[in-house]
């Protein structure tokens, strides 16, 4: 006997073909989101870890930062108590160096000073005593420097209380520099080294 299959074979073979081709499709896009959401994870994860360094190193940077203050703060008081220190025996040198070069014929009325600046008035028996001295404060000295004329005057004092004996004289004012204990004595040792030369020479 014959069987004869009267059912659509064809149809039937179809309707198979795009289920298959259906499921294969939901599976690869369960497959592509999951591979997605694997994918953001592994990013957000990443980023996270990037964030956390970043505000480590900003942490460390601003501690360093702080710490730079602290250091340049240190350093700021120990040049001003290596300053005090220096300038402890400046009036000490200032007053034994005007004794020493101060020439005959010049006196000393008044003498301020302001940091390392010092201004000096007094009178000279002549224009000649003021030049003299600020040679001998310009070359003579370790302790002073940059002697400079402000001003000069000339006036008659009386040498007795009679009015007929009266002598001219020049008034002056002047600034000096101070040099601090280092700056003094690498100047001094420049001017020994300086002197060694010339007379091995």
């Amino acid at each position: 006997m014959i069987l004869i299959n009267l059912l659509p074979h064809r149809e039937a073979a179809r309707k198979r073909r795009r289920e298959a081709f259906f499921r294969t499709l939901a599976a690869a896009a369960l497959l592509g989101g999951l591979i997605a959401c694997l994918g953001y994870l592994w990013f957000e994860a990443q980023i996270s870890a990037q964030q956390s360094k970043n505000r480590f190193l900003q942490g460390e940077i601003k501690e360093i930062s702080t710490l730079q203050e602290e250091i340049a703060a240190l350093r700021a008081r120990q040049q001003a108590v290596e300053d005090l220190q220096g300038d402890r025996n400046l009036p000490v040198h200032l007053l034994n160096e005007l004794v020493r070069q101060l020439p005959d014929g010049v006196y000393l009325s008044n003498m301020k000073q302001d940091n390392q600046t010092v201004t000096l008035q007094g009178m000279a028996q002549s224009n000649e005593r003021v030049s003299e001295l600020l040679r001998n404060l310009g070359n003579n000295s370790p302790w002073l420097v940059k002697p400079e004329l402000v001003e000069i005057t000339s006036a008659t004092v009386s040498l007795s209380s009679n009015q007929r004996d009266q002598r001219r004289v020049a008034n002056f004012t002047m600034r000096i520099g101070l040099k601090r204990p280092t700056d003094a004595q690498k100047a001094a040792a420049d001017k020994a080294l300086a002197t060694a030369a010339q007379s091995k020479g």
